[in-house]
Order: C-alpha cells, then structure tokens, then sequence
C-alpha cells in the first residue's frame, strides 16, 4: 500500500487559485516531480512576459516545469505536446492534479498516472462547469458555491465526484474574496482527496444530469454597464467582475470604471444621476437604482464617491451613455 508521503504528483495549473494548491501539497508530504503550466505571458504596462504564480511556486521549490502551448499530440504544436509526453513519462507521477490550468487535457495524459487525474473544481457541479465558475455564481445570485474534487475524464468537467464541499456566497462576496475562500477550501480538499487515494481507491458518484449550466469565460466587453437592466442585476456584476474586467460606464465623455454599489429606491430614466452626495451616486436602472459607492477615474485609483466626487464633480440629472 503506498503511503501519502510517497505519492509522486504531478500538477497541471496556471493562476492564483492552482498556485494555492500547488502549495498545500510539499508541506502535506507529497512528491511534486513535475509542473505544468501556461507559456508566459505579457503583462503590465511595460507588457513583458511574465511567468504564471503556479510556474513561479515551481522555480522557487526547484520543482520540473513544462510550459506546452498544447498538449494534442496531433494538434498545432506537436513539437510542445511529445516535450511533455515526454516529460510526464520521466517523472512517473502516481497521479496528475489540475486546477485552473486553461489547456485540454488529451486522454493520454489521464492514462499516464496509475491514479488518473484529479480536478480541483470551484464549483457545486453539475452547475458551472467550464471556465469561470467563481464570476458566474455571483452573477448569477447562486446562494451557494463549493469545491468539487473530480477523477478526470475526457469531457468538459464531467467526470466522477470524488469529494464536494459547499460554501455560502456572502451578500458582498466579490470575485476576488469569493476566490480565496475557495482556493483556501479546494487546496484542504485535495490534500485530503490524495491522502485517501494513497491508502484506497477513491469512489466517484456520477454527476447528475439534470442542472448542468456552463461557466464561459468572462470577456473584457462584458464590462459594460447597460443600465436598463435592473439594479440588483447590475450590482451582481460589478462584484462578480472584480477585480476583472470591472464595470465600464461612459459619463460626459470620460470612461468611468463602477466597482462597489448598494441597490436603492429611486427610478427615472436608467442611466440618470437621480442624486450626487458624498455617500455616493444614486443611479437610475431598468428596475430600481444603484448607488455608486466605490469609482475609478481612467488612469486613476479606485475611490469612495466622496473622494472621487472630490476630482469629478457631479450634479443631479447627468446621464451616463447607454450601450
């Protein structure tokens, strides 16, 4: 029987959430003999190519790292893909652990490790399976989210449950707070997940059929704020897209990014400034009013209203563009 200190694990991820994970794993005696991750990318406003957190966690624990554009073996980069083939087979990890890594995995990379693949997943799935489940929860109003441990399959986040864990989704949960309490969770589960597998194997429960929705991936244009949606709508939004991509309104030709709001009583015609103070900027919407608690000049900070009211005075009966 293999003990969890030896298990030999090979880890697949890219952002903040997998680092997190990556992390838990050494201090819980497991083995990481390889890691894979994105191809850097440029980044800030001198755009220079910059290494992903779950590289970066790599190269400070001298830690083998893969960086394939894809793994299709018969895909646009096979030259990539038989370099990590190859690199899978030296390390001989007993099991391949994913987290947000952004790449599909072919079935040969399921096959590879004795213990398949385990996917370190921030949602309650079926629901939101894909790409940005966190975003999709908050702007869907979810009352609850979690982390679901699945053995790996060759579909979209379909395979077997291994482990699920729930969380309640806090009225003021933001992307970026939302993100930590799951990444805090989904690295405790996995090293309990591995801890299990290394003495038995896991048993899966097939995910139900009904309640599948998809997580697609959020774009920079959905920053848009349309205010005819109704406010508690668009408050959603702005906390589901925090840190990115924001909330983007055009108000007397200047772009304002919108980033905290309260909804509110107030009606008029949406997009109309119904009342400016220093607790904030009261905006007519399709149902309701939002008020503006928290702004972002273009090239500036994010502010409290006051303060931004400070730089950008304001009055009554102003109207932001609608889309």
């Amino acid at each position: 029987m293999t003990e969890a200190r030896t298990l030999r694990v090979a880890f697949a991820g890219t952002p903040e959430f997998a680092a997190a994970a990556l992390a838990a794993l050494p201090p819980a005696g497991f083995e990481v003999v390889l890691v894979l991750t994105q191809p850097d990318r440029p980044a800030g406003r001198g755009m220079k190519l910059q290494a992903s957190p779950v590289k970066q966690f790599a190269l400070d624990h001298s830690v083998a790292v893969a960086q394939p554009r894809s793994l299709r073996l018969d895909g646009k980069y096979p030259l990539d893909a038989e370099a990590a083939q190859l690199a899978l087979q030296r390390a001989r990890p007993d099991v391949l652990v994913v987290a947000a890594y952004g790449l599909i995995l072919p079935q040969w990379t399921l096959d590879l490790p004795r213990l398949g693949g385990l996917n370190i997943h921030a949602s309650l799935l079926p629901r939101w399976r894909g790409a940005a489940p966190i975003h999709r929860a908050i702007e869907a109003g979810d009352a609850r989210t979690g982390i679901t441990i699945m053995q790996m399959d060759a579909g979209l986040d379909t395979g077997a449950m291994l482990r699920v864990e729930s969380l309640l989704i806090a009225p003021d949960d933001t992307q970026a707070s939302l993100h930590d309490r799951l990444a805090l969770l989904g690295s405790r589960m996995i090293v309990e997940a591995l801890q299990a597998s290394a003495r038995a194997p896991l048993q899966g429960i097939a995910q139900p059929i009904v309640g599948i929705t998809y997580a697609s991936k959020v774009e920079k244009a959905e920053a848009q704020i349309d205010w005819r949606a109704d406010a508690q709508q668009i408050e959603r939004r702005l906390r589901a897209f925090d840190p990115f991509p924001g909330g983007l309104a055009m108000l007397e030709g200047e772009s304002i990014k919108c980033w905290r709001a309260e909804v509110c009583a107030g009606s008029g015609k949406p997009g109309q400034l119904l009342s400016v103070d220093e607790t904030g900027i009261v905006v007519a919407c399709g149902e309701q009013a939002l008020r503006l608690v928290e702004l972002q000049r273009s090239g500036g900070k994010r502010l409290p209203a006051r303060a931004f009211l400070q730089a950008k005075p304001l009055a009554a009966g102003a109207q932001f563009d609608l889309p």
